[in-house]
């Protein structure tokens, strides 16, 4: 079973429903299970078993469940409420232990809560702490350095340098593309496409459309519809020829989305500068920018 949830989590059947792996004698299975439902959105699901999971025996699962739970809360705008469990991850797990090829260890453990910490102060546009967690970060999987590339880059981006923000999200595309890990692949593609659209030359306007485009396309197939408002956020503020229905596919997703999610996570995305609620309630343009930080894994 655990081969299979990792292919959902992080290779080529992310939609794959893994319902019944929430019963799963392993606490390392039952993660899996959870970081594919919140890829799908199951936001709710997935925050009860990690509830549960943080308090695991294992260290490194525990330390991995409480960043996945902030993982989760950043993706709808609650960078602080993600903090605080970032910061918990870090506490929790001991040692730099590598060797898992998805970074289930102690040193991706690390990372990931490193990288946490480094998309809430991105969060809280303390661009400079954001900058010197980013420096500690050891990538010592191809997991770990596609995260790293996506927060690079939303970093630049949020320093006004989308220049600077293409090059790393270039090398998380190309990672996660050489590994097979399609829904890394495709929030790389949304993160290298919002990059390039936004620097704003002639060619990477254009291939920015078309990263995002198919992008959306593929995450709408696979419905993952964290991925798809976002993208389709992006394709309404750089592509002035897409139609109306791109912005009702972004409406669409976001309802989906809030309503799979518990509580918390909801009030949180609702108060949220980072999330355009504001699209759910009135049908005008959104009032996110798509250079925000609303990216972040």
């Amino acid at each position: 079973m655990e081969e299979e949830l990792r292919r959902a989590a992080f290779g080529d059947s992310p939609d794959l429903a893994v319902w019944s792996a929430l019963c799963a004698g392993s606490s390392r299975v039952r993660w899996l299970a959870a970081v594919v439902l919140g890829g799908q959105g199951h936001y709710a699901a997935a925050a009860t078993v990690l509830a549960a999971l943080r308090h695991d025996p294992d260290p490194v699962i525990a330390s991995l469940s409480l960043s996945t739970r902030a993982s989760h809360l950043r993706q709808l705008g609650a960078h602080h409420l993600a903090r605080p469990l970032d910061g918990a991850a870090l506490a929790r797990v001991r040692g730099t232990d590598a060797g898992d090829p998805d970074g289930i260890d102690a040193a991706g453990a690390r990372t990931d809560a490193l990288l946490g910490l480094a998309a809430d102060s991105l969060g809280a546009q303390r661009l400079g702490e954001a900058r010197r967690l980013l420096a500690r970060a050891e990538t010592r999987s191809w997991r770990a350095e596609v995260r790293r590339g996506w927060v690079s880059a939303e970093v630049e981006l949020a320093s006004g340098r989308a220049q600077a923000a293409v090059a790393p999200a270039e090398e998380a595309h190309g990672v996660a593309t050489r590994r097979k890990a399609l829904r890394h692949e495709l929030k790389s593609a949304l993160v290298l496409g919002t990059s390039l659209v936004v620097r704003g030359t002639p060619e990477g306007l254009e291939r920015g459309h078309e990263l995002v485009g198919c992008e959306l396309n593929h995450s709408a197939l696979k419905k993952l519809h964290p991925l798809i408002w976002p993208s389709a956020l992006v394709l309404v503020g750089h592509a002035p020829t897409v139609g109306a229905d791109v912005l009702d596919r972004a409406t669409d997703a976001l309802s989906c989305v809030l309503r799979r999610a518990d509580a918390v996570s909801r009030r949180a995305a609702l108060e949220s500068p980072w999330v355009p609620t504001g699209l759910l309630r009135s049908g005008e343009p959104p009032n996110a920018d798509p250079q925000a930080n609303f990216l972040t894994d």
